[in-house]
């Protein structure tokens, strides 16, 4: 049987991935504005990777948080 965070974030699913993907579309505007000739699949990785970092950033100050 699932827990129920599980449960809960299951409901906010969706929701989740709409604003992951609108924080891409955000950066993705600002490069857009700030290189007129931009390699959008280089931009798009590069806005991934930074995302994915920042995720790892806020996961570990989470997990430092619980330890304490």
């Amino acid at each position: 049987m699932a827990k129920i965070e599980e449960l809960e974030l299951d409901a906010h699913r969706k929701q989740l991935n709409s604003d992951v993907k609108a924080l891409v579309e955000k950066y993705r505007s600002i490069f857009e504005w700030d290189v007129p000739d931009i390699d959008q699949r280089h931009a798009d990785r590069l806005i991934v990777a930074a995302i994915r970092t920042a995720l790892d950033g806020v996961e570990n100050t989470l997990a430092e948080s619980a330890k304490r």
